[in-house]
C-alpha cells in the first residue's frame, strides 16, 4: 500500500497516471448499494474555512452541499467530522518561521504539509457551512485540536496512534458498512476512507459528492492509495 503520508505531501514516489483520476482506477461497486442500518455516512469538513471565500477553500466546494443533503435523507446514521484547530497550531504555516503554506516540515510523527490558518476553535471559518442540512447527524466529530499534531481522517490522527474513539463507536452500534463524503477528497477524505478500511468496514468514497485540492499530484496519489486499500469508489447514482 501506499504510504499515506505521501498522499499528504504530494511528494516522492512513482508518479501515478491520470487514469486514476477516471472511474476505472479504483475498485467498483459491481451493482447498487444499499445505505441500510447497519451503514454509516461520515460527512467530512464542509466547513467555512474549506469552500469558496474561505482561507483553505477548496474549488467547487459549495458545490457539494446540496447534493450531500440529498444523500444523507437515505442514511439511519450520519456523522460529521469539524477541523478545530488552536490558533497556535503545528500545522499553520504561520507557526514556522520561513516557511509558507504547501511546504512541507519534518516533524516527530512524520513529514507534515503546512497550511494557511483555518478552522480555528470558536472561529465563524471553522463553523460548518451554513446550507449544510443534516439534523437528524447524531454525532460531530472534532479533530486537530491537539496542537501538536495534525488530524485528518476521522478515526485516527496524523501521528497514527492517537485515536478519536470514533472507530469503537461504530462497532459498538453494528456498523459494518462506511460511505464518505466531504471535504477534501485527496485529504481528509482518503485519510478517513483508509482509516475506515483498517478498522475493517467496507468502505466507499461518493466521489461525486467530494471535491479535491490536488496538491502537487495529490488526487490522483490518493485514489491509488484508496484503490490498495480496497475502498470503493461509487457516485451518488450508485446508491440504491
Amino acid at each position: 500500500m501506499v504510504d499515506r503520508r505521501q498522499v499528504m505531501m504530494g511528494l516522492g514516489g512513482v508518479a501515478v497516471s491520470a487514469a486514476l483520476l477516471g472511474r476505472a482506477g479504483i475498485a467498483q461497486a459491481a451493482a447498487k448499494v444499499s445505505a441500510g442500518g447497519k451503514s454509516v455516512l461520515i460527512v467530512v469538513d464542509v466547513q467555512n474555512c474549506f469552500v469558496p471565500g474561505g482561507s483553505l477553500a477548496v474549488k467547487e466546494g459549495d458545490q457539494i452541499v446540496p447534493l450531500i443533503n440529498k444523500i444523507a435523507k437515505g442514511f439511519e446514521n450520519v456523522v460529521m467530522t469539524q477541523d478545530w484547530h488552536t490558533a497556535d497550531h503545528v500545522s499553520f504555516a504561520s507557526q514556522h518561521a520561513g516557511k509558507k503554506p504547501f511546504e512541507a516540515v519534518k516533524l516527530p510523527y512524520g513529514n507534515q504539509v503546512l497550511w494557511p490558518d483555518h478552522c480555528v476553535q470558536g472561529t465563524e471559518g471553522a463553523q460548518l457551512v451554513k446550507d449544510l442540512s443534516i439534523p437528524h447527524a447524531q454525532l460531530v466529530i472534532r479533530k486537530g485540536f491537539h496542537k501538536n499534531v495534525d488530524s485528518y481522517s476521522a478515526f485516527t490522527e496524523a501521528d497514527g496512534k492517537t485515536t478519536t474513539g470514533l472507530g469503537g463507536y461504530l462497532k459498538q452500534r453494528g456498523i459494518k458498512r462506511v460511505f464518505v463524503v466531504g471535504l477534501a477528497t485527496d485529504f481528509c477524505v482518503a485519510w478517513t476512507a483508509m482509516d475506515a478500511r483498517k478498522q475493517g468496514f467496507e468502505t466507499y468514497v461518493i466521489e461525486d459528492a467530494c471535491r479535491g485540492i490536488d496538491a502537487q499530484g495529490s488526487l490522483a496519489k490518493s485514489w491509488a492509495s484508496m484503490k490498495a486499500a480496497g475502498v470503493k469508489r461509487i457516485q451518488s447514482s450508485d446508491l440504491a
